[in-house]
């Protein structure tokens, strides 16, 4: 069974960081492309960032460029976002998701596919991010 638990949220001022994490199991995590996403109220479901675990890729969405950075440990099966110099508008719930990296997907050429939530076919509960002003 795949399984994607999230952790790392909380609260914290603008301006601050936090590290958030991606546990996976249930499947070869190596074949896999991890993807955050994020949804605030009122708001849809935005694609934040990815990697491909096949090929190393990353990619980012514009909004979060250069202050969160997206990092996988194969030894243990996490994938973690690091985030920095948090905003207001960074708050949400994030969400970790796969997709095997077979076919048309065996790279992971860019944001376009990260930011598709149907991509995905398994995801995570997600972890509440809030960042006070």
């Amino acid at each position: 069974e795949v399984q994607l638990v999230e952790s790392g949220g909380g609260l914290v001022q603008a301006g601050g960081s936090l590290r958030l994490s991606c546990a996976a199991s249930g499947f070869i995590f190596a074949d896999y492309a991890i993807a955050w996403f994020r949804r605030a109220p009122g708001k849809q479901r935005e694609g934040v960032s990815c990697i491909g675990n096949r090929d190393g890729a990353t990619h980012y969405a514009r909004s979060v460029r250069g202050r969160f950075t997206i990092s996988s440990d194969k030894a243990t099966n996490t994938v973690y976002l690091d985030m920095n110099d948090l905003k207001p508008e960074d708050t949400a719930v994030y969400y970790c998701a796969a997709v095997i990296m077979r076919g048309a997907l065996q790279t992971l050429q860019n944001m376009a596919v990260c930011a598709t939530p149907a991509m995905f076919e398994d995801w995570g509960r997600g972890t509440q991010v809030t960042v006070s002003s």
